[in-house]
């Protein structure tokens, strides 16, 4: 049987890294992104402990960047694709910061897009066609009670609908979707008062990527399964 491939976004460091940790364990192949190689230690130290580990340069909020990607990977299939790159940006009622609003949006909502459509060849190539993109339980509307975080909220509100369309217009091809909310995640992004540790927000959504098939395709899920209203 021939190695299974995944390519993993933001790799550098908190859920992205640990994703590429687990899968070359599993004996994955993992092409790992991140946007300084030079400095990603722990990911370039992984690269020394496994031989089946490819780093690759992209901001994924650089489209030139994204079309330099996927011409070094030009048919090179991919099984699993993990759009995990992500930034916070906040706001409260009253203060606005457009050029915050916009970074959102280039790295949370338009580079999933971008990246996927650039791959998506790749992805046809490979024989398990799973397109992954990890979003935010605040990105859902009907669980937003308590207002706030603008910038976020609605830029993982954004991504959720390219998730949906994408299952939508992919799906005929063979291709399953799948939007995952990792928990309230201790990394540096989530904080270290956050809920749970890495470690059990990778192995839960590494269950449901597994899971994860053209009959259940489309789910807005959390790390453990459950679905989340849009």
């Amino acid at each position: 049987m021939s190695q299974s491939t995944v390519l993993i976004t933001g790799a550098n460091r908190g859920i992205g890294l640990k994703f590429a940790e687990e899968y070359l364990k599993l004996g994955w192949h993992v092409i790992a992104t991140c946007r300084d190689p030079s400095h990603a230690s722990k990911l370039n130290q992984l690269a020394k402990d496994f031989g089946s580990l490819e780093i690759y340069l992209l901001d994924v909020s650089n489209t030139d960047q994204i079309h330099e990607l996927a011409d070094a990977l030009k048919n090179k299939p991919i099984d699993v694709l993990i759009n995990n790159a992500g930034i916070h940006r906040s706001c409260t009622l009253g203060s606005i910061d457009k050029q915050a609003w916009l970074e959102s949006f280039a790295t949370n909502s338009i580079a999933p897009y971008e990246v996927t459509i650039n791959l998506l060849d790749n992805i046809l190539q490979g024989s398990l066609k799973k397109i992954i993109s990890i979003t935010s339980k605040m990105g859902s509307i009907d669980d937003n009670t308590s207002g706030g975080s603008y910038i976020y909220r609605s830029s993982k509100t954004a991504l959720n609908s390219i998730m949906r369309s994408l299952e939508h217009d992919l799906g005929h091809q063979g291709i399953a979707t799948l939007t995952l909310h990792p928990g309230w995640v201790r990394t540096d992004m989530g904080g270290m008062g956050a809920w749970i540790n890495v470690d059990e927000s990778v192995a839960g959504m590494m269950k449901q990527i597994e899971k994860l098939n053209l009959s259940n395709a489309g789910r807005y899920v959390d790390y453990a399964g459950k679905k989340i209203n849009w």
